[in-house]
């Protein structure tokens, strides 16, 4: 029995509106009924923190002003609990991801932690343009002293003075 043309397009109709379907059902199930194109994520062993920016001027570049505003912003984010953590233990490994419109305009990642040699300050991603994923390193590697680290993510072209939108999240080291 040989298929004609007329049933293979009838197929590919029902595959076609079925995958729809299918796609629609779980953006409402996961009540994400519009594509959110600027997030970051922060994975941790076999856990993941997604972000929308901290600091966010609608895709045009954060002036100085408003970048003093998102470091006072960050502070006090900070002092009150309210960024995104996650739990760490040194044998964990930590990474960062961004949604491909972040990618697209290029983006970095680094914690306020690591040896002394690196001025306490380690990459997780240098500037990358078109990779949305930095790639995972052991936390001791990245880690501070306090017990609590930041990890900062900017988007933005290294060439500029000015970020388009930066995200904020804290490590919180765990006994092994």
């Amino acid at each position: 029995m040989s298929l004609n043309a007329r049933a293979i397009a009838a197929i590919g109709a029902v595959v076609v509106v079925g995958a729809a379907t299918v796609g629609t059902s779980v953006a409402i199930a996961s009540d994400q009924t519009a594509h959110i194109s600027h997030q970051a994520t922060l994975t941790v062993g076999n856990s993941s923190t997604v972000a929308e920016p901290l600091c966010w001027n609608n895709g045009s570049p954060i002036t100085e002003d408003l970048q003093q505003a998102c470091q006072d912003k960050a502070t006090q984010a900070l002092k009150d609990g309210s960024l995104p953590t996650s739990d760490v233990v040194s044998s964990d490994s930590v990474g960062v991801g961004v949604s491909p419109n972040v990618a697209k305009s290029g983006w970095w990642a680094f914690t306020n932690g690591g040896s002394s040699s690196s001025g306490g300050r380690t990459s997780l991603a240098s500037y990358a343009k078109g990779p949305t994923w930095s790639g995972a390193q052991q936390a001791n590697k990245v880690l501070n002293a306090s017990g609590t680290t930041l990890v900062t993510v900017v988007e933005g072209d290294k060439n500029s003075d000015n970020p388009i939108a930066v995200w904020y999240f804290q490590l919180k080291t765990q006994d092994s």
